[in-house]
């Protein structure tokens, strides 16, 4: 594997890898730290000579080992049933919210401090029209602008996306 190559599965891997170590950790700091990690000794496992057949395999199988360690190291009691293990259902779901979140982070910027005070914040839109001071119709006008661009990235190249914490 060259570098390019690495650099190319890195880029593909880095989001979703990160969104099952956060599920994982519950910490997001954390999360991104041990999957850098895991991506490092890759690479050196990779410089060493070593041939990965099924890097994303591999990869899903580093990251959890490195939330593991994470866990341990905390002394935290945790038993391995708390940890998901790799399979395609926990792939799919990585991938899935890593496409949500960078789909949200496409979005304008008042349109996603609108969008994100409303589903992650909870607030309603009353709420947020006086913390941004702007309407409720320019807060319902924005969530309505979100959910289309938010519905029209995640459904391209996949079949219709139900964005289940809307």
């Amino acid at each position: 594997m060259t570098g390019r190559e690495f650099d190319a599965l890195f880029r593909q891997l880095y989001l979703p890898l990160g969104m099952y170590a956060l599920r994982i950790v519950d910490n997001a700091e954390c999360a991104e730290d041990l999957v850098v990690e895991a991506f490092m000794k890759a690479w050196q496992s990779v410089e060493a000579g070593k041939e990965i057949d099924n890097f994303k395999g591999y990869m899903y199988r580093s990251v959890r080992n490195e939330c593991i360690s994470f866990l341990r190291n905390r002394r935290e009691q945790v038993g391995l049933e708390c940890v998901p293990e790799v399979d395609d259902e926990v792939v799919d779901t990585s991938e899935r919210d890593a496409r949500i979140w960078k789909a949200i982070d496409e979005l304008p910027e008042r349109c996603r401090e609108v969008f994100l005070m409303s589903k992650r914040d909870g607030l309603s839109n009353d709420e947020i029209a006086e913390e941004l001071n702007i309407s409720v119709k320019t807060v319902k006008n924005q969530m309505t602008k979100a959910f289309t661009r938010l519905r029209e990235a995640l459904s391209t190249g996949h079949k219709p996306f139900f964005l289940p914490f809307l």
